[in-house]
């Protein structure tokens, strides 16, 4: 969801039991959320200054603090509001789910008369909670940090220092890893207590992996047991068909990737656990006699009621995560005005997998964002690239070590002089293509972080950078704002605020993603052709094809007219990646 969309998530609401996550990479937004929220709620605020020693680390630890807080400050005022106001009970009632417990205790409360007040108070003491608090750290971003040309330890990195930030505050949640392994950083977990397990078998603060496939999942999860470290949630998400950055698989699908999980959890727990059961031994640690609790979740695409159902049904995860149409709802989301009706208005030609990040991943966003217009503008009097002013994705050493982004101008001025040296001996098609790979790259750090400043008229400093968003491409078929009660109804297939077009299963959608994502691979390949690519994409289009079988298998079953629909673009998808032509050498 990027720096700036959850920012304030949990303080929105989280009171109603709504987990969300909040990216704990730009200190200076954290730092600025801090001073606008503690104004708001009348708390008072310390300025960390980048002046003070570990200041980054700080500025998490104190806004995580705040939100903290905060939270709990609602909560008691939402549980006090729903025991006094029967039509607030009301409200809250009719956003649950009918097969909640909790909605038919409450249900029931509600005819007791007398003792309305008194027993309501009880039974939401003794059975809501808040929703969690977690955070979120992309393992990728872990600059090194320099004084003065001076390498700072390692524990000033990025991604170190932002783990310390959440360590060291009041939360009991969750960080979330995602990007991959970074071994140094999985190594530092180590040095917070509040990792390890208590004599309960409790874990203050858990860590919870995003993760594409089974293979990766056991490994990291071995890899952080061997060190004392248990996962407690292994977040599945697609590789295609989600917001932000796109990490595509090597054609493996979601569903035989969840079923897979499904049939392999049991190994995942005992696997893990012996690991664990050893390290924390060696530790002289406290040592759990029983695994501790692991959870399957999924997210990626999700758009309707059945497609949420049938992945707990089928697949026995844990729960199913909703991101990319919470941006159509003001309630839980940090949008500004203008790019909120960018996406209610965007269609799929709109939605694209594009080349702006630094980073060199996909990455997914939307056409007509203000970024786009200021960069192009840039380009246009060519002044490509951006003053680079955050420089959390300096991350190339092409140049040195104190790293350079690739959407800086001064990496995209030197890259541009030796593009130019070369022109005269390639064709003007290479040429082009060569140069909008260069300029391309969008500022993110700034980017992604503009829309919480908008929406709540905080004062940008510096180079105009616009907004960068980054939906996944489920948005298309979301075509308006909507209040938070009327998305969780559409969660809970009470209403849906879908608009009216067609739309894909979320699984065809994913095939259809995979398919375009080899072809256009293919298509745009410009390097010198060696076997390994071929095997790449053998290997590729071989997946595919494994993955639209188990898809027939999963489908045939049930003849209702919506399977009939997936089977028949499932086969048509069948067919187009057959004619798919690997190059041979």
């Amino acid at each position: 969801m990027g720096l700036a969309y959850t920012i304030d998530s949990p303080i929105r609401v989280a009171q109603y039991g709504i987990s969300s996550v909040i990216s704990i990479i730009d200190d200076d937004l954290l730092e600025k959320m801090n001073a606008f929220y503690s104004e708001k709620f009348s708390i008072p605020y310390q300025e960390i200054t980048q002046k003070v020693d570990d200041y980054r680390a700080k500025r998490i630890t104190a806004y995580l603090n705040l939100v903290d807080t905060i939270v709990k400050d609602k909560f008691v005022k939402f549980k006090e509001e729903i025991s006094e106001s029967k039509s607030a009970l009301e409200n809250f009632i009719s956003m649950l789910p009918n097969k909640s417990t909790i909605k038919e205790g409450l249900s029931h409360l509600l005819d007791e008369g007398l003792l309305f007040k008194e027993s309501i108070k009880n039974y939401i003491d003794a059975h809501l909670s808040a929703g969690e608090i977690d955070v979120n750290i992309m393992t990728k971003i872990d600059k090194d940090n320099f004084i003065k040309s001076e390498q700072l330890p390692i524990e000033y990195n990025d991604a170190h220092a932002s783990l310390r930030g959440f360590a060291n505050s009041t939360l009991q949640s969750s960080v979330v890893l995602s990007a991959g392994m970074n071994p140094r950083l999985y190594s530092y977990f180590e040095n917070f207590k509040d990792f390890y397990p208590d004599a309960k078998n409790n874990l203050k603060k858990k860590i919870i992996l995003k993760v594409s496939d089974f293979r990766s999942a056991i490994i990291q999860g071995k890899f952080l047991a061997k060190k004392g470290l248990w996962v407690s949630e292994y977040r599945i998400e697609s590789g295609l068909n989600c917001g932000g950055h796109a990490f595509a698989t090597e054609g493996f699908l979601l569903g035989p990737i969840l079923e897979e999980f499904k049939t392999k959890k049991p190994e995942l727990i005992a696997d893990t656990h012996a690991v664990y059961v050893k390290a924390l031994t060696d530790k002289q640690e406290f040592v759990p006699e029983q695994p501790l609790e692991i959870k399957i979740t999924v997210q990626g695409g999700v758009g309707t009621a059945a497609e949420h159902d049938f992945l707990i049904n089928n697949y026995q995860v844990d729960s199913v995560g909703w991101g990319t149409p919470f941006l159509l709802v003001p309630e839980a989301t940090s949008v500004d005005i203008e790019t909120r009706a960018l996406l209610a208005k965007a269609k799929e030609t709109d939605l694209y997998l594009s080349g702006i990040s630094p980073l060199g991943v996909p990455f997914n966003t939307i056409r007509g964002t203000s970024n786009e217009f200021f960069k192009q503008n840039r380009i246009d009097n060519n002044k490509a690239g951006s003053s680079c002013p955050k420089k959390f994705l300096a991350l190339s050493k092409e140049f040195g070590p104190e790293g350079i982004c690739t959407a800086s101008k001064k990496y995209q001025d030197v890259k541009l002089e030796e593009l130019d040296a070369k022109k005269e001996a390639m064709p003007t098609a290479i040429y082009e293509m060569s140069k909008n790979k260069i300029t391309e790259k969008a500022c993110l750090c700034v980017g992604l972080a503009n829309a919480s400043y908008l929406e709540n008229d905080i004062p940008i400093k510096g180079q105009q950078q616009g907004v960068v968003i980054c939906p996944g491409p489920n948005l298309a078929y979301f075509d308006k704002e909507v209040s938070l009660t009327q998305m969780i109804q559409h969660i809970y297939g009470k209403a849906s605020v879908l608009a009216e077009t067609y739309r894909p299963n979320m699984f065809v959608k994913e095939l259809k993603m995979y398919v375009d994502y080899l072809t256009q691979d293919i298509a745009t390949f410009t390097d010198d052709l060696t076997a390994k690519h071929i095997k790449k994409w053998q290997a590729f289009k071989s997946n595919l094809l494994e993955g639209v079988v188990y898809y027939q298998n999963l489908f045939e079953d049930t003849l209702n007219a919506n399977n009939k629909s997936i089977q028949s673009d499932i086969k048509m998808y069948e067919n187009v990646i057959k004619l798919i032509e690997v190059p041979v050498l």
